[in-house]
């Protein structure tokens, strides 16, 4: 766990509230509601999310990715390290997902 927001850091509902922010464009979700985000570690200067596709051939993890690094970059202090990682470990499954996108995809 990362440490709480300060004026220089943001916390970690600030970002996952800016991930929320990120469409995957093939499921018309976002991220955070379709279960990506593993994880958010923040420490004094950096600021670090584990994430994963919904498959490995996800042809659009590298635009995904990006805006994460961009939305979490609004946010951020200038000289903060911003590091987005990509992980297939657990694999993502539909459990994952949000009440809100299990209600929204009708599951």
């Amino acid at each position: 766990m990362g440490i709480a927001e300060t004026p220089e850091m943001p916390g970690e509902e600030s970002v996952r509230a800016v991930l929320r922010n990120v469409i995957d464009p093939e499921a018309g979700m976002n991220v955070v509601d379709l279960g990506l985000i593993y994880g958010i570690d923040i420490e004094p200067g950096s600021i670090r999310v584990t994430m994963t596709m919904t498959t490995p051939a996800c042809p659009m993890s590298a635009m995904i990715m990006e805006e994460a690094y961009q939305e979490i970059r609004e946010i951020a202090p200038a000289a903060a390290e911003i590091d987005v990682q990509l992980v297939w470990d657990p694999p993502w499954d539909a459990s994952m997902l949000s009440e809100y996108a299990k209600d929204h995809f009708g599951w």
